[in-house]
């Protein structure tokens, strides 16, 4: 597997890992409910075309905020792995209120940019993982071709995330509301397996070179 297909498809299962349809699609229909087919869909596809840009924006100025804000990578990933863990329990055990992860209960009038385009589908951790990987990309040999692979990673995800919207009736019939709870729980687990590793690689990236300078001070 080349190395670009590897980008595509880690972006693409980490981004709807955290996204999780499934779990925008009982806040879709909380908030459309009651409204024409067409309205709905128009909501969805308003929806996913901010999320769409919102990741672009931090795809394309990931690394140019690093640089204002003089932060370092392994600390963008520490973080990046902290809030993906709290995501992952919070899928993986909701509370019944509050959290990051809202609930469909906005007055908002424009509940496509809020809460489905931020923070539902593009949270704190699509944040994080959008960065990180826009400095990955930044430091790798084939920057262009890096770069369409996530541009496509992200547009499809999107995509997804999209017909899993206007298709929201027909799912959640057909799986219900205790199969949404299960696929949830167990994305949720992934998703907090997922940022572990990333504090975990984090952190060594972070320590290295103090650990290369104790080594130098003690001639080992």
């Amino acid at each position: 597997m080349t190395p670009t297909l590897t980008l595509f498809i880690s972006l693409f299962t980490t981004l709807l890992a955290i996204i999780n349809p499934l779990e925008a699609i009982p806040v879709y229909l909380g908030l459309t409910d009651g409204q024409p087919e067409a309205e709905q869909r128009r909501v969805a596809w308003q929806a996913c075309c901010y999320a769409l840009l919102l990741s672009f924006f931090f795809l394309l100025f990931g690394t140019v905020l690093l640089r204002v804000f003089d932060v370092p990578l392994s600390m963008v990933r520490v973080v990046g792995g902290v809030i993906l863990t709290r995501v992952g329990f919070e899928l993986f055990n909701p509370p019944p209120t509050g959290g990051i992860i809202p609930r469909g209960d906005s007055g908002d009038a424009n509940v496509a940019f809020v809460p489905l385009a931020m923070p539902i589908m593009f949270g704190p951790g699509a944040i994080a993982t959008l960065i990180s990987m826009a400095s990955t990309i930044k430091q790798s040999p084939g920057e262009l071709t890096h770069f369409i692979a996530a541009s496509a990673a992200i547009v499809a995800c999107m995509a997804t995330t999209y017909l899993s919207l206007i298709y929201a009736k027909p799912i959640l019939r057909r799986i219900g509301k205790q199969g949404i709870d299960a696929a949830t729980r167990i994305v949720g687990f992934f998703v907090a397996a997922m940022g572990m590793g990333l504090i975990f690689h984090g952190a060594v990236e972070f320590l290295e070179p103090y650990t290369l300078v104790g080594r130098a001070a003690t001639g080992g």
